[in-house]
């Protein structure tokens, strides 16, 4: 004869250590590297936006500063810019990931640097949304930014 009560609670602490194991990272979860499922908008809800712009001491070039603010599990996309960025993590983890080397793990504090014309894309494998602080110096007859 079954004990209804123990029944339920057994079966209860059995579906909570389940949930619990389930909930476990993996290791790429844990170093922060895995994708997480496909998204059919990976950019959705990533902002730029325009703190300052001001023309170059280079004639054709301006200096442009933004705040690029990318959620959890979103990432900016691929993209190059048409002159240098010199960034600034304000605030989470960035994968900064680009076509022609290895990815560049990236936490808040850290500086970072993105030659003319590389293409990159800025992957969010952190808990919050991340912040960046963006300068650019670039062709001012050309877009900021340019996707592929």
């Amino acid at each position: 004869m079954f004990d209804r009560r123990h029944l339920l609670r057994a079966s209860g602490a059995a579906a909570a250590g389940a949930l619990g194991a389930a909930a476990l990272p993996s290791p790429a979860d844990a170093a922060g590297l895995a994708r997480p499922p496909a998204d059919p908008d990976p950019t959705a809800g990533v902002t730029r936006t325009l703190l300052q712009e001001h023309p170059s001491p280079a004639e054709g070039w301006e200096a442009v500063q933004t705040i690029v603010q990318i959620p959890r599990h979103k990432e900016s996309g691929r993209h190059s810019h048409p002159g240098i960025e010199v960034g600034y993590i304000v605030r989470g983890d960035v994968l900064m990931e680009f076509d022609d080397r290895p990815p560049l793990r990236l936490r808040t504090g850290d500086p970072f640097f993105i030659p003319d014309g590389v293409i990159h894309n800025a992957r969010n494998v952190g808990t919050v949304t991340t912040m960046m602080l963006s300068t650019y110096v670039v062709d001012a007859t050309k877009p900021l930014v340019t996707t592929y």
